[in-house]
Parts: structure tokens; sequence; C-alpha cells
């Protein structure tokens, strides 16, 4: 009996003694939830450069929604855990991009990327990235390729680059419907790295299917001191409409030649980057009235919109150009990712990330109703918008005026544009 009693006692002790083990681990996740105090986050931007404008715009729209999500209690599924900003720049170089990409990661442990801004840059840092298995959110990258790689951890807010040639072609052709002044050749200038080529491959395959005809196809070297040769192909070329990719200083550069030469086309249509650029109407003016510019955004939308937009002036004094508009989504995108996962595992993340589906909200200052990712990683519900340079209250600013549905009360397009000697 003593023995039976003894064996029992100690299945009691083994019990207890597990049970409080049990109990230690539970409480020792909790206690680790609770005592997360930031998450680290990497962004790879050009931050140097002849392109380090827009970069540090996008620095610009992170710092700001950051700041407010941390200042509303930062992640409270992690005990609120701050936000914290690593920032790595890629000066615009692929090479430096995936090198800084993997230097975050390894040496910084960040736990999720963002940017990087250039398509060839994000390209190669989102490589990187899935060899590691940490997932890279990108804001705006527009080239095809980078979630059509089967990637696991790459995840895109912004439309691909055939979707902004999809809806320039598409404009032209229901002006054409609409005025009965229809385009039927096309020039195609576009500066020649991956982005610049990637759209080009787009309006090469539609044009022809809207009955357009693409009578110059010029790509030139990015931030080429001097355009004018290719704006006398322009203008020899006799085109009814011409379609541009342009960082800033490219884009004022064609803009001002092309006005100084009295080039005459039914409209120019720009693929934003550079002719989005806050810097791009401070230094082009008169030149760009009635230029039209293909954007994700303006903030002239909604009322969310125009309230994000103003309290981006009043912080920085710039106009807030679509991509900083992206950036500035991605945040609120990756808090509630974070949110959902209640962890700083990568791989947690990267799931919650998947698993995306928003409607409401700081996120939803697009212009589009759903925010979520398919299988490649692409947000398929991303959509855009076409403004046209236009006089309101005495200065020319961005109208959204395509589709009718996102247009400016009161404002429609001017399609065919006046020419020179009409101004």
């Amino acid at each position: 009996m003593f023995t039976g009693r003894r064996e029992f006692f100690w299945k009691c002790l083994s019990v207890v003694f597990l049970s409080l083990c049990v109990i230690t681990f539970f409480l020792g996740q909790v206690v680790k939830a609770e005592t997360v105090k930031e998450v680290k986050i990497g962004n790879v931007l050009p931050l140097s450069g002849d392109i380090a404008p827009i970069g540090q715009v996008g620095k610009m729209a992170r710092e700001m929604a950051v700041e407010e999500i941390n200042a509303a209690g930062g992640i409270k599924s992690l005990g609120g855990a701050k936000l914290k900003m690593l920032y790595a720049d890629s000066r615009g170089d692929p090479k430096i991009g995936a090198t800084e990409t993997e230097k975050l990661i390894v040496r910084d442990n960040v736990v999720v990327v963002t940017g990087c801004y250039q398509s060839t840059v994000t390209y190669a840092a989102t490589a990187v990235a899935e060899r590691y298995k940490v997932p890279f959110l990108v804001p705006v990258s527009v080239m095809d390729k980078i979630t059509e790689r089967g990637f696991k951890y790459t995840f895109r807010l912004a439309a691909k680059a055939s979707w902004w040639a999809r809806d320039q072609i598409r404009f032209i052709d229901a002006m054409g419907k609409k005025t009965g002044k229809k385009a039927k050749t096309l020039a195609l200038i576009y500066e020649n790295t991956d982005w610049g080529q990637s759209t080009a491959e787009g309006w090469r395959e539609l044009a022809p299917k809207y009955g357009l005809k693409v009578v110059l196809d010029e790509p030139y070297p990015h931030a080429a001191p001097d355009l004018t040769p290719v704006v006398i192909k322009l203008k020899n070329s006799g085109a009814d409409v011409a379609l541009f990719v342009s960082y800033a200083a490219d884009a004022i550069l064609l803009t001002n030649t092309i006005a100084e030469m009295k080039v005459n086309c039914m409209a120019f249509i720009g693929s934003a980057g550079g002719h989005a650029d806050p810097t791009y109407l401070k230094n082009t003016g008169e030149n760009a009235r009635y230029w039209f510019d293909v954007a994700e955004w303006e903030s002239d939308i909604d009322p969310q919109s125009q309230e994000i937009a103003k309290k981006f002036y009043e912080r920085y004094e710039l106009h807030m150009p679509a991509e900083a508009v992206d950036v500035y989504a991605a945040m609120y995108v990756l808090a509630n990712a974070l949110e959902r996962a209640a962890s700083t595992d990568p791989e947690k993340i990267r799931d919650a990330l998947a698993k995306t589906y928003i409607t409401t909200g700081p996120a939803m200052v697009v212009p589009y109703e759903v925010i979520e990712f398919d299988e490649s990683g692409q947000n398929p519900h991303a959509s855009l918008v076409i403004v046209q340079i236009r006089e309101v209250g005495g200065k020319l600013e961005r109208v959204s005026v395509w589709p009718a549905a996102a247009a400016r009360e009161g404002y429609e397009p001017i399609w065919p544009i006046p020419g020179w000697e009409q101004r």
C-alpha cells in the first residue's frame, strides 16, 4: 500500500511539474509578446544621385505614416510595439540595392523590407529577400516581371507597367470616340531601363489593337544632358500622340525642349514618374499646360485624399505625388499585416500579407476599393486615372479628368490640346 501511495504521489508531482512547465512556457510567450518594443522595417531607396528627390519624397511619406501609426498605439497585438524604419541608399544601382537589402536582413535583422522605387533595383532586391524568406512589400515599382517569378515573399500594391500602358491607350481611344478627333499615330519616347522598356512593350502590343500605328520608337539614355535629337525626331515623325516614360530631369528637359521647338501633337501623355514629381511643374510652368499624365492617385479624388495631401504639404511644403501615396498606403498595409500576424517572425508576417483584405481606413487613400494580393503577390485591384495640367484659381495644377467617375467636378479633358500658335 505504501508503494502504491508513493507512486501516486510521484505521478501527481509529475503532473504538477509538467503543468507548471506548460504555464511557464505560455506565460513566457505572453511576456515576450508584451515586451516587443519595436518592429524593424528595412527600406531601400535612391537617397543620392539624380533621382534622389523621389527617394526622399518616399522617405517623407513613410515617416508621416509611421508617426501616425506609432502615435495611435503602434502594433497593439505586439504590446504596442513601434515601427522602426531603417534606411539604405540604393544610389539607383541594382547591385547596390541587392547588397543593401542583404545587409538590412542579415546585419540589422529587419523582419520586412520595402522599396525600391526603380523597377530594376526592386527586381534585384526582391530576389535577395526571397532567398532569405523575408517579405518584401513593393509600393510602386511597375516592372511586370517583379511579381511574375513565382515568388512567395514579394507583394506589390501598385499597378504593373502593362496596366499603365493599357489605360493610356484606352484613354486615347476613348477621346477619339468622344470628340470625333481620333489619333492614328503614336510616338513612343522612354528612358532606356526596365521601367521604360517594359512600358514600351505594352504600348507596342496594344497600339495595333486600337488602330494605332507607331511611327517613332525612341529609347534614350537615362539622365541624358541633351534630348534635342529626340525632340527633333518627334517633330519629324508627325505623330498624333506622344507617350513618355521619364524620370524628373528627363521629363523637365523633354517638356521644355518640345515647347522651345514648338512641337504640336494632339496630346502629350506621361507615365507618372518624372511627370508626377513635385519638381516637374516648378521647372516647366506654362510649357506643361495641357499635358496629360497617368497616375494611381490625385489629391482631388476624394475628401480623404485631400486631407492627406494637405497634411503632407503642410509638413513638407511639397505637393504629394502618386508614388508617395502608394508608399503612405503601404505602411498602413504593413501595420495591418503585423497586427494580424501578432509576431515579428517573417514567415508569419508573409502569411498575414498574403491574407490581406482592406476596404477601409487610411490605406484606402488609393483610388480603388480593395487592397489584397493574388497568388503572384500582385494587387489585382490597382487602377489608374488620367490627369491634365490645367489652370485652377490662377495656378497650374494636376486635375483628374478621366475616367468620368474619377474626374474633378466641372473638368473634362481638353482634346486635342491647342497648338503652340493658339496659346
